[in-house]
């Protein structure tokens, strides 16, 4: 009888466990009823995106597993000779820290990305880390690897990274080892100028941008051709993070000035189904 019991509290438990699950993803695509007839998929896309990088531990998973390739990278590096001093090269958004919650907060408003809010966002210095980054740029560090942070945060923003830096204590988090955006969201020119003192022995990001020029303003066909040329450098010099919420993988696959419902569109085209 007492297992009788059991068995039908646990098919209850599960039932109002399934109800409220339910209930809570109702409730996160819902949002507003007055927000749903503005919202189009792409500004859908980055909540759904920020809840699978805040709770997934898939994504957890993802990241642990590039900064411990990472960290065995560089293990092997401090057993081999160099005639130059050995500099990392790492961007900073969704590679060292965390920015979903300003995805979900945009993605909620309905509004499009702009650099104001964007600013007031970094303002605040309240980002978390990415699963396993500060741990593994420390024990860069302490091999004698200099960090490099070259992001395109623009340089209003300066004083509120290196205190988000600071913050968890990050190597090298300084004004000379970070290297904000002048204008272009270029970064080549700015690795050039590092190669000038350093040999980069890896660069660390979640937007192939952050690896080379060969990516920079290229359609999506030509960005996979490239990542197709350049595979052996992936989990060797060039180690990858996880972003299903913006980048250029987005921006790529449809031209400029379109507006939200233009690029709605566009993506609903691009996108396979049955």
């Amino acid at each position: 009888m007492g297992q009788l019991i059991l068995s039908k509290f646990t098919d209850i438990y599960q039932m109002i466990r399934t109800s409220f699950l339910i209930c809570l993803l109702l409730a996160f695509t819902a949002c507003r009823t007055q927000k749903i007839t503005q919202t189009t998929s792409l500004q859908n896309g980055p909540a759904w995106g920020a809840l699978w990088q805040q709770r997934a531990a898939e994504y957890k998973a993802l990241c642990l597993q590039a900064y411990q390739l990472a960290e065995a990278r560089v293990e092997v590096m401090s057993h081999q000779q160099t005639f130059r001093p050995r500099a990392i090269v790492t961007d900073i958004d969704e590679t060292v820290l965390d920015n979903s919650p300003f995805s979900v907060t945009s993605a909620f408003s309905g509004k499009p990305y702009s650099q104001q809010a964007w600013e007031q966002w970094t303002s605040k210095a309240i980002c978390d880390t990415v699963p396993g980054a500060l741990s593994f740029f420390k024990y860069a560090a302490s091999t004698g690897l200099t960090i490099y942070y070259i992001t395109n945060r623009q340089e209003s923003e300066r004083a509120a990274t290196l205190k988000n830096l600071q913050k968890w204590g990050f190597p090298f988090a300084d004004n000379e080892h970070l290297i904000l955006s002048s204008g272009s969201s270029d970064k080549e020119p700015r690795r050039k100028e590092v190669e000038k003192k350093y040999e980069i022995a890896m660069l660390v990001g979640d937007n192939l941008g952050d690896f080379s020029d060969v990516f920079y303003k290229k359609t999506s066909d030509e960005r996979n051709a490239a990542v197709q040329r350049l595979h052996a450098e992936f989990g060797a010099r060039f180690i990858m993070l996880p972003n299903v919420m913006y980048g250029d993988w987005l921006s790529s696959l449809y031209p400029k000035d379109l507006n939200a419902q233009q690029i709605d569109s566009v993506l609903r085209h691009a996108v396979k189904g049955l």
